[in-house]
């Protein structure tokens, strides 16, 4: 595997900010009730990842190390503030939906971890690519989370798809159940921990799987020409 295809492995599944490092769990589980809420905070987070890390790189020589972590939160919450204004430019309605959460990824965790261990000590490019990474992973986590409490608290998926793809989406709503009258344990607080329990324990599990196969592939002989 290169060293690119590390980083992009690391961020989606090795250590991936969810389920590996459990970081940012707050906006995780505040506004998972919907794919569409989901996908929303998750873009945002993925942008402000990508930008901050781009950005400490670029400028990682020139601070002084009493001074780097101030200096990275002003970053973040420069890329933060542009995606919070483009929201409310493009996306008002979903950025009403998301309310504190987008000003909040300031403190997100995953962001301020990303800027200081590793963009304040690798490139541009391969910062770049982790932000990119680190964002897909916690972004697929929430989709994940989103799809499991929509679809059994709702019965449905991509409900007001609009707020975030525009007219175009109003009828992108997909209803699993007709006649469903919900189940609250899902759109309540308890289902998002009780789903994002599921999605780590999946995520073990298919782990312990994948160790267990490398010895029965590794003992099995290569064939000579």
């Amino acid at each position: 595997m290169t060293q690119y295809g590390k980083i992009l492995h690391d961020g989606v599944w090795h250590n991936n900010p969810a389920t590996i490092q459990i970081l940012g769990l707050c906006p995780l589980l505040a506004v998972s009730g919907t794919v569409v809420n989901a996908l929303g905070l998750g873009l945002a987070t993925m942008l402000v990842l990508i930008g901050s890390n781009a950005t400490v790189a670029m400028i990682r020589n020139i601070v002084r190390p009493e001074l780097r972590i101030p200096v990275f939160v002003l970053v973040i919450a420069s890329f933060v503030t542009a995606v919070e204004l483009l929201m409310r430019a493009y996306l008002y309605d979903l950025y009403k939906i998301l309310g504190i959460f987008i000003p909040l990824i300031v403190t997100n965790c995953v962001i301020i971890a990303r800027a200081e261990a590793f963009a304040s000590k690798n490139s541009i490019a391969r910062s770049s690519l982790d932000g990119l990474a680190m964002g897909l992973g916690f972004t697929l986590v929430l989709l994940l989370l989103g799809a499991f409490r929509e679809s059994l608290g709702r019965g449905t998926l991509l409900t007001q798809a609009h707020l975030l793809f525009g007219p175009a989406a109003r009828d992108w709503t997909i209803t699993l159940v007709a006649d469903y009258r919900g189940f609250l344990l899902a759109v309540l607080p308890p289902g998002a921990f009780i789903g994002l329990g599921l999605i780590i324990a999946s995520k073990n599990y298919l782990d312990r799987l994948s160790l267990r196969r490398q010895p029965a592939n590794s003992a099995q002989p290569v064939s000579s020409h």
